[in-house]
């Protein structure tokens, strides 16, 4: 196979390069909602919206053959760990580090994507997706041992011993939403085989309101919804429609006519669009040692996603 993009393919990089854009910048902005809005609450906030946003996406079309246990599963999995758990490890990590944090730890996600490929799916990896997945741990090192890294701007703040313990367990937290976030690219791409992109989309975040309602209902009874400003509320809109429905949408139209190796370099619009908004909308400082970091994260995203001829042969690799 060519790596001449096919004529079809120009509208799904397009998505898959936008959907990546939305993930980095709702990543940045998940960090004042979860300073304004209980990390349970909002995830439970999230999936209605997006809910409410996809009724007409849960209709079964008329050509798609009923829904086997096999993709039952997969599905509830696709919600437990890309949805739900991600969800949680994000908004915590982010609440306990910032985004520039965020999005250098997320750009791990393609060189996490090669390791469950090759332990689950029995892909062959190639060397240098081995070694893109040292530079990822060693981007993720650097900025762990970064000193200003920090919590600010309302999230939970202590002094001393206990402040860097937070950190650590943020930056833990979020090495937890990139392993989620590879798990639901390795079951997604098994998923568009069976399922269209609004079917996928729509079920999966269904499943994710049903495990997120009990500790959101817990959270909301004593919570003052009276305090949220309009600001927060606007942005909440924006991140459950973002998270929940359009970068699904995208990624999986994208993965439907692009090979999931190709796909993935569009991952590289994960830590760069976080980054811009850490810095140009949040007013975070990008220091030295976070701009190597992310130098270093970025290098192992091209190591891991650019596709080799053996990739473009057989159509598959690494997300």
């Amino acid at each position: 196979m060519s790596l001449v993009p096919h004529p079809n393919r120009t509208v799904a990089y397009f998505c898959l390069a936008l959907s990546m854009a939305l993930v980095g910048s709702y990543v940045a902005l998940s960090k004042p909602l979860a300073a304004a809005i209980p990390v349970f609450l909002l995830a439970w906030l999230r999936f209605g919206i997006g809910g409410l946003a996809m009724l007409s996406w849960l209709r079964k079309p008329v050509q798609e053959p009923p829904l086997s246990p096999q993709t039952k599963r997969l599905l509830f999995l696709e919600s437990l760990l890309g949805n739900f758990l991600f969800t949680l490890c994000m908004l915590f990590g982010v609440s306990l580090t910032n985004a520039l944090s965020a999005g250098v730890t997320m750009a791990a996600i393609p060189a996490a994507v090669a390791v469950m490929s090759w332990a689950f799916l029995r892909e062959r990896i190639a060397p240098r997706t081995w070694a893109a997945v040292a530079l990822a741990v060693l981007g993720i090192a650097l900025l762990s041992l970064s000193k200003t890294e920090h919590p600010a701007h309302g999230s939970i703040a202590l002094e001393g011993k206990n402040s860097s313990n937070l950190v650590w367990l943020g930056q833990l937290l979020l090495i937890g939403a990139v392993l989620c976030e590879a798990a639901y690219s390795v079951i997604g791409k098994k998923l568009t085989g069976s399922l269209g992109p609004k079917r996928i989309t729509s079920l999966i975040n269904l499943w994710g309101f049903v495990l997120a309602t009990p500790l959101g209902l817990y959270t909301a009874w004593s919570f003052n919804f009276a305090q949220v400003s309009t600001g927060h509320w606007v942005l909440l809109v924006f991140y459950a429609l973002a998270a929940s429905m359009w970068t699904v949408w995208l990624w999986m139209t994208g993965l439907k006519s692009v090979p999931a190796a190709q796909g993935g370099i569009f991952t590289v619009m994960l830590p760069v669009s976080a980054a811009l908004v850490g810095v140009l909308v949040l007013g975070e400082q990008l220091t030295g040692i976070q701009m190597l970091a992310l130098g270093i994260a970025l290098g192992s995203v091209l190591l891991a996603t650019v596709p080799s001829r053996t990739a473009a042969r057989v159509g598959h690799g690494p997300q």
